[in-house]
């Protein structure tokens, strides 16, 4: 995936600001708000890694478990019309919602 760096399995975007010359980014997947920047790539790479070891070092102080990065489970909004169809063609199938949705973002997730 591009633009995208990896550190103890917490994602971080990368975007560069041509205004301020700077890269910088946030850690993806997770509600909480931790961004990161840097002027070089380098810089930048260890910007991340240490917000995530302060995120981790907090997390740890207050006695609350870190936010998991992609638990697995998510919810989505779809107009009605499409909700009718997908649990129709589900029901046809004998299989769940949740499995026909799955296969749908299998599908998906192999052209990426």
């Amino acid at each position: 995936m591009n633009n995208v760096m990896e550190y103890k399995g917490y994602y971080g975007s990368v975007e560069y600001s041509p205004t301020d010359n700077i890269l910088f980014g946030k850690i993806i997947g997770i509600n909480s708000l931790i961004s990161y920047e840097g002027d070089s790539v380098q810089t930048l790479k260890e910007d991340f890694q240490e917000a995530v070891d302060d995120y981790l070092d907090i997390c740890k102080d207050q006695g609350i478990e870190p936010e998991k990065v992609y638990r697995g489970s998510f919810n989505i909004r779809i107009s009605p019309d499409l909700h009718r169809k997908i649990s129709l063609y589900a029901a046809a199938k004998k299989c769940s919602l949740n499995s026909v949705v799955e296969e749908a973002l299998q599908r998906l997730a192999k052209e990426l």
